[in-house]
Protein backbone atom coordinates (compact mmCIF):
# COMPACT_ATOMS: atom_id res chain seq x y z
CA UNK A 1 0.00 0.00 0.00
CA UNK A 2 2.50 2.33 1.19
CA UNK A 3 4.50 1.46 -2.27
CA UNK A 4 1.32 2.55 -4.23
CA UNK A 5 0.85 6.23 -2.19
CA UNK A 6 4.92 6.75 -3.20
CA UNK A 7 4.16 6.22 -6.73
CA UNK A 8 1.21 8.21 -6.77
CA UNK A 9 3.07 11.25 -4.73
CA UNK A 10 5.83 10.72 -7.25
CA UNK A 11 3.38 11.61 -10.48
CA UNK A 12 2.16 14.43 -8.86
CA UNK A 13 4.63 17.53 -9.72
CA UNK A 14 3.74 20.68 -8.17
CA UNK A 15 4.14 23.71 -10.88
CA UNK A 16 7.42 25.55 -8.11
CA UNK A 17 8.98 21.88 -9.57
CA UNK A 18 7.98 22.06 -12.82
CA UNK A 19 9.15 25.59 -13.31
CA UNK A 20 12.35 24.71 -11.99
CA UNK A 21 12.88 21.06 -14.05
CA UNK A 22 11.93 22.94 -17.44
CA UNK A 23 12.14 26.46 -17.20
CA UNK A 24 15.51 27.93 -18.76
CA UNK A 25 15.11 31.85 -18.33
CA UNK A 26 13.57 34.37 -16.19
CA UNK A 27 13.21 31.47 -13.35
CA UNK A 28 13.80 33.81 -10.86
CA UNK A 29 10.52 35.82 -11.77
CA UNK A 30 7.89 35.74 -8.84
CA UNK A 31 5.30 34.23 -9.81
CA UNK A 32 2.82 35.83 -7.34
CA UNK A 33 3.31 38.48 -9.12
CA UNK A 34 4.21 37.55 -12.59
CA UNK A 35 2.06 34.41 -13.12
CA UNK A 36 3.45 30.76 -12.84
CA UNK A 37 4.04 28.50 -16.13
CA UNK A 38 1.44 25.88 -16.27
CA UNK A 39 2.36 24.43 -19.71
CA UNK A 40 5.91 24.81 -21.31
CA UNK A 41 6.35 23.51 -24.88
CA UNK A 42 9.13 24.12 -27.76
CA UNK A 43 8.22 27.59 -29.30
CA UNK A 44 4.80 27.59 -26.55
CA UNK A 45 4.01 28.65 -22.79
CA UNK A 46 1.40 28.97 -20.86
CA UNK A 47 0.89 31.25 -17.44
CA UNK A 48 -1.55 32.24 -14.79
CA UNK A 49 -1.61 34.92 -13.29
CA UNK A 50 -3.80 34.86 -10.15
CA UNK A 51 -4.80 38.59 -9.24
CA UNK A 52 -4.55 39.47 -5.77
CA UNK A 53 -4.48 42.67 -3.39
CA UNK A 54 -0.88 43.85 -3.79
CA UNK A 55 -1.92 44.58 -7.19
CA UNK A 56 -5.02 46.84 -6.57
CA UNK A 57 -4.24 49.98 -8.64
CA UNK A 58 -7.46 51.59 -7.13
CA UNK A 59 -10.74 51.52 -4.19
CA UNK A 60 -12.53 49.33 -6.59
CA UNK A 61 -9.66 46.52 -6.78
CA UNK A 62 -8.72 47.36 -10.51
CA UNK A 63 -5.47 45.65 -10.72
CA UNK A 64 -2.66 47.74 -12.22
CA UNK A 65 -1.41 47.17 -16.01
CA UNK A 66 1.97 46.67 -15.01
CA UNK A 67 1.25 43.20 -13.28
CA UNK A 68 -0.60 42.13 -17.20
CA UNK A 69 2.30 42.85 -18.83
CA UNK A 70 5.21 41.65 -16.62
CA UNK A 71 3.03 37.94 -17.28
CA UNK A 72 2.04 38.62 -20.93
CA UNK A 73 6.55 39.29 -21.53
CA UNK A 74 7.13 36.24 -18.98
CA UNK A 75 4.59 34.04 -21.06
CA UNK A 76 6.78 35.17 -24.00
CA UNK A 77 10.09 34.63 -22.78
CA UNK A 78 8.78 30.63 -21.57
CA UNK A 79 7.79 30.25 -25.08
CA UNK A 80 11.05 30.84 -26.39
CA UNK A 81 12.87 29.69 -23.26
CA UNK A 82 16.73 30.57 -23.88
CA UNK A 83 18.40 31.51 -20.77
CA UNK A 84 19.67 35.00 -22.74
CA UNK A 85 16.41 35.96 -24.48
CA UNK A 86 15.62 39.42 -24.13
CA UNK A 87 12.58 41.97 -25.24
CA UNK A 88 13.46 44.27 -27.11
CA UNK A 89 10.05 45.87 -28.42
CA UNK A 90 6.49 45.21 -27.30
CA UNK A 91 3.18 46.49 -28.88
CA UNK A 92 0.47 45.78 -26.25
CA UNK A 93 -3.31 46.10 -26.33
CA UNK A 94 -5.40 46.32 -22.98
CA UNK A 95 -9.07 45.01 -24.24
CA UNK A 96 -10.65 44.64 -20.74
CA UNK A 97 -9.91 45.08 -17.24
CA UNK A 98 -8.72 43.16 -14.67
CA UNK A 99 -9.99 43.50 -10.76
CA UNK A 100 -8.25 41.06 -7.60
CA UNK A 101 -9.40 38.16 -7.24
CA UNK A 102 -9.42 37.61 -11.51
CA UNK A 103 -7.14 34.44 -12.85
CA UNK A 104 -5.67 35.41 -16.33
CA UNK A 105 -4.40 32.74 -18.43
CA UNK A 106 -1.35 34.10 -20.90
CA UNK A 107 -0.42 31.84 -24.07
CA UNK A 108 2.52 32.27 -26.15
CA UNK A 109 3.35 31.40 -29.07
CA UNK A 110 6.41 31.59 -30.97
CA UNK A 111 5.39 33.11 -34.92
CA UNK A 112 9.10 33.93 -36.21
CA UNK A 113 12.63 32.30 -35.70
CA UNK A 114 14.92 34.14 -37.77
CA UNK A 115 18.56 33.19 -36.27
CA UNK A 116 18.43 34.74 -32.60
CA UNK A 117 15.67 37.02 -33.34
CA UNK A 118 12.25 35.61 -32.11
CA UNK A 119 8.68 36.86 -32.82
CA UNK A 120 6.06 36.17 -30.16
CA UNK A 121 2.18 36.81 -29.86
CA UNK A 122 0.76 36.42 -26.37
CA UNK A 123 -2.47 36.81 -25.73
CA UNK A 124 -4.67 37.07 -22.19
CA UNK A 125 -7.96 35.65 -21.42
CA UNK A 126 -10.43 36.21 -18.17
CA UNK A 127 -12.55 33.46 -18.71
CA UNK A 128 -13.49 33.46 -22.54
CA UNK A 129 -12.86 36.89 -22.64
CA UNK A 130 -9.78 38.36 -24.44
CA UNK A 131 -8.51 41.26 -21.54
CA UNK A 132 -4.86 41.89 -23.61
CA UNK A 133 -2.65 41.19 -26.42
CA UNK A 134 0.61 41.68 -26.73
CA UNK A 135 3.36 41.49 -29.74
CA UNK A 136 6.70 40.87 -28.80
CA UNK A 137 10.40 41.00 -30.62
CA UNK A 138 13.38 39.22 -28.37
CA UNK A 139 16.66 38.46 -28.94
CA UNK A 140 18.85 35.58 -27.82
CA UNK A 141 22.09 36.97 -27.05
CA UNK A 142 25.21 34.37 -26.71
CA UNK A 143 25.74 35.45 -22.98
CA UNK A 144 23.88 37.46 -19.97
CA UNK A 145 22.81 40.59 -21.13
CA UNK A 146 24.64 42.50 -18.26
CA UNK A 147 28.14 40.91 -19.19
CA UNK A 148 30.56 44.03 -19.47
CA UNK A 149 31.01 42.91 -23.06
CA UNK A 150 27.64 42.74 -24.54
CA UNK A 151 27.35 40.84 -27.94
CA UNK A 152 26.45 43.43 -30.97
CA UNK A 153 23.66 42.46 -33.74
CA UNK A 154 22.51 43.57 -36.35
Amino acid sequence: MQEAAETNEEKSVSVEDYEKQNLKTHYRVAGDLSGRVIELKPGYAKVSLITTNDMKADDKALVHSGFLVSAALFCAMGSVNDPFVTPLTTEIKFLSPVKVGDVVIFEAFEKIQRGKRREIKVTGMLNDVKIITCEVIALIFEEHILNDKLPKYQ
